[in-house]
């Protein structure tokens, strides 16, 4: 025998079929089956009858699958949730971000980093650079000012008009260059632009010479746990320059492939 079928051999002595037919049991009312007529359903999963009776049943004392009353049949149940939901706050948002910077900056040849929101400020949580002279020397940890960089903006523009008011109510706005925002009007204005765009932009908003774009991170909950920027020279983000395009393209995908790592599914068919 060769090694391959030994493996899959091997392999086979492991599989143990009332698993893999609960598996596909669940599978199969997840695509939205109810199993209220158990004849149907035992053919369409081609198991016995009594045993996915025993199947219906055991899941439901164990909450996996929960009995529609009023309609007959079933739904996934909570305890499945609750395990779903275990396994999503295990893929951290930190753990899910580094081959993705990783990948802008192979590609792009840019800095890239992982931020989140803090109140007023954003702190880094991961970076990575390129070989090159002009690579970011903002470190894991730093903090920054929220609605003076792109990372912080697109988590801002996230935020609801009220939960905005509260957080800079009565608060001055430090200026960093002219191109800063310091007033509530001004940066409401500057947060409606990033939001519609779907991303922050700056041309050297926050230091000179420096340019970047943020794109938003979402969650299973669809809230935004962070986001992701790429930075570098000024003129690479020039409006009108030949990188604008490709830029905006590979940044807002490595932030949908996140997000969908992290059980996000909320995408509209314009931002796919």
């Amino acid at each position: 025998m060769a090694e391959t079928e030994q493996q899959e051999a091997g392999q086979s002595l492991y599989v143990v079929p009332p698993v893999t037919r609960a598996i596909a049991l669940l599978r199969y009312i997840a695509a939205g089956n109810r199993c209220r007529n158990t004849s149907s359903a035992a053919k369409a999963l081609n198991i016995n009858r009594t045993t996915l009776i025993r199947l219906l049943s055991t899941l439901e004392v164990e909450g996996i699958l929960e009995p529609l009353p009023d309609e007959g049949g079933y739904r996934l149940g909570t305890g499945l949730i609750a395990l779903a939901s275990e396994a999503l706050n295990e893929r951290s948002i930190l753990q899910v971000a580094r081959p993705f910077l990783k990948q802008l900056v192979d590609s792009l040849n840019l800095s890239a980093h992982l931020g989140v929101l803090e109140g007023r400020e954003i702190v880094y949580l991961a970076r990575e650079t390129p070989n090159s002279h002009l690579a970011s020397t903002v470190r894991e940890g730093t903090r920054l000012p929220a609605h003076a960089t792109t990372i912080g903006r697109i988590l801002l523009s996230e935020l609801s008009p009220a939960a905005l008011k509260s957080l800079y109510a009565g608060q001055a706005m430090e200026s960093f260059t002219a191109k800063t925002r310091t007033s509530l009007a001004d940066l409401e204005e500057q947060l409606r632009t990033d939001r519609s765009r779907g991303m922050a932009w700056s041309v050297a908003n926050f230091e000179a010479e420096i340019g970047s774009a943020a794109v938003a991170v979402h969650d299973h909950q669809a809230r935004a746990v962070g986001a992701i920027n790429v930075t570098g020279h000024a003129s690479v983000f020039a409006d009108d320059g030949p990188h604008v395009e490709r830029i905006e393209k590979e940044l807002k995908a490595a932030a949908r492939s996140m997000s969908e790592a992290l059980g996000y599914r909320g995408w509209s068919a314009d931002q796919m």
